[in-house]
């Protein structure tokens, strides 16, 4: 497969237009964040969710995109899933949210809840904390929050490569989620976002216009009572799935 990351333009007018969508972004983030705080606080995070889904949309629009979902038919509207996507940029948790009706939890690192306005809303909207480490105590931490979440009929958004891409392609898929959905018995929907890796990516502060985003949700995936040594084939199964969809993306056919 050809390498899909290509040269950026950096030219004065490149420059001046990722300014203005990184303005326009930020003024649209800001307020929607304080909004959204003070009406979850008065109502809780799952009776404001359309503001949430309003917040998410135009953010993509601020970055002139247009945006569409395709979701496999099987997907249910009422059952908890982890949607494991793939990791490209800052933007990916609102370029996937709308996709489905499902209340969805992200993950965050424990120290971002600081973090001003960002950080805080997180934290009020109950994303499950991450503490940094692979021990045992900290895969606990993760599982208690992962199960708290998922008692409330919620489901879970994760980003199984645990870093976002360098080149557009889908990394290694590390087994402890798996491990963890198992546990839960919590299918998995193996979700791609395609064009977002064009309008922003890592190592760049440069935001593109001008692409179309898509989020492919596709059939979802039981984890019940499957045993420890079929997770890594689970993991890949995933990632195959997720993978697919983003290298027809390069090779050209985006349907």
């Amino acid at each position: 497969m050809s390498d899909p990351v290509v040269p950026l333009r950096e030219g004065p007018l490149d420059k001046a237009i990722a300014v203005g969508l990184w303005g326009a972004g930020l003024a649209w983030l800001t307020p929607m964040m304080l909004s959204m705080m003070a009406s979850g606080g008065l109502l809780g995070h799952t009776h404001i969710d359309g503001l949430n889904r309003l917040y998410c949309r135009g953010q993509v629009a601020m970055t002139g995109a247009r945006w569409r979902a395709v979701v496999h038919p099987d997907v249910d509207p009422g059952t908890p899933y982890l949607f494991a996507q793939n990791h490209v940029n800052l933007l990916d948790h609102v370029s996937m949210y709308p996709a489905t009706p499902h209340f969805k939890q992200g993950m965050e690192l424990e120290s971002h809840f600081k973090i001003p306005v960002y950080g805080w809303f997180m934290k009020a909207r109950g994303t499950i904390p991450v503490r940094r480490g692979r021990g045992d105590a900290e895969r606990d931490f993760l599982r208690q929050g992962m199960r708290a979440t998922v008692d409330k009929g919620h489901s879970i958004l994760a980003f199984p490569e645990g870093t976002r891409t360098l080149d557009g392609r889908v990394g290694r898929f590390r087994k402890g989620l798996f491990y963890l959905a198992r546990d839960l018995e919590l299918p998995i929907v193996p979700t791609a976002v395609t064009g977002m890796y064009e309008i922003l990516r890592k190592g760049s502060w440069l935001m593109r216009p001008g692409r179309v985003v898509t989020v492919y949700c596709d059939a979802p995936i039981p984890t019940k009572g499957l045993s420890d040594d079929a997770i890594e084939d689970l993991a890949e199964q995933v990632r195959s799935v997720v993978a697919a969809r983003v290298d027809a993306h390069w090779e050209g056919d985006h349907g």
